[in-house]
């Protein structure tokens, strides 16, 4: 038996409080696949992140959910690089990232860790009523907007609530949102409104990934980024603007705050980053064979 020791970090937290709880595992070059899979399923959180070296860029990660791999999280990611900063492996500064969605880059500053997403993709639109039974909600309780498909490294279908109460009081069929979710092939659903608790912020958001074996998510990375290039195609966005805030996980009492960046190039998405804090929970030993 071996002892592999795995750290516990909460990302995109508020004021040190709330956020996503994410397992963090330095260096462990030879672990096998199913080896990570059971540390992961152990751990029990949304994802736990696997940082490895790479022999082109600075870092390789494997992200694994309890109940299999994923190309890309985006809180997992911030988790690992702040252990990374709290470690004395990083500093402030740009660093190369090697995962199954692409190369990509990670800013570090002195407080926030931002992850540059791949350029959003605009799958395809979802038919409503499918979505509003999966969400156990009436038709017209959803928005205006269309019910779409879109990744910037994960699949996501965003879904427009009409109003902050409704989208507080969801209680989603879960076997219905699995459905929904293999039919579409995605991680989940991401409802939003943009009505929010704080004035300053851009939408408040809930995440249902059942399919992966995570209910309901109280910080996304990815996801946000998919929303906020969403909410730019349709216009949605304050032209002025290039930083916005995300509000998750007040229904889960995890109070957690997501900013992504977008810069624009003739009109069209150029860059998207996804940030935050993040603050450390403690540190588990999980034996393997």
């Amino acid at each position: 038996m071996r002892k592999i020791k795995c750290f516990e970090i909460s990302a995109f937290s508020k004021n040190n409080k709330g956020g996503n709880l994410a397992g963090v595992v330095l260096f462990e070059e030879t672990l096998t696949a199913d080896q990570m899979q059971h540390i992961a399923s152990i751990l029990g959180f949304s994802e736990t992140a696997f940082v490895l070296p790479s022999s082109e860029d600075e870092f390789r990660v494997r992200f694994f959910t309890p109940k299999g791999e994923v190309d890309l999280c985006g809180h997992a990611t911030i988790a690992a690089f702040y252990c990374l900063q709290q470690k004395g492996f990083v500093v402030r500064g740009m660093y190369k990232l090697e995962t199954k969605a692409g190369k990509l880059e990670v800013r570090v500053e002195e407080s926030t860790i931002f992850l540059q997403q791949k350029l959003p993709t605009f799958c395809q639109e979802v038919v409503k009523e499918d979505v509003a039974n999966a969400l156990s909600i009436p038709l017209a309780s959803l928005g205006d907007l269309p019910t779409e498909v879109v990744s910037t490294g994960l699949p996501d279908i965003i879904v427009p609530i009409k109003n902050l109460t409704t989208l507080l009081r969801l209680e989603p069929d879960f076997e219905q949102v699995k459905a929904i979710s293999k039919k579409y092939d995605t991680i989940g659903i991401h409802a939003f409104c943009q009505e929010t608790l704080n004035p300053q912020s851009t939408a408040h958001c809930r995440n249902f990934a059942p399919l992966y074996g995570i209910p309901e998510e109280s910080a996304t990375g990815t996801a946000n980024a998919a929303l906020l290039s969403y909410l730019h195609k349709h216009k949605k966005l304050k032209k002025s603007d290039t930083s916005f805030v995300i509000e998750q996980g007040y229904c889960m009492n995890k109070p957690s705050e997501i900013t992504v960046t977008l810069q624009e190039l003739n009109g069209h998405i150029h860059t998207v980053y996804v940030g935050g804090s993040a603050f450390s929970v403690g540190e588990k030993a999980v034996m393997i064979n």
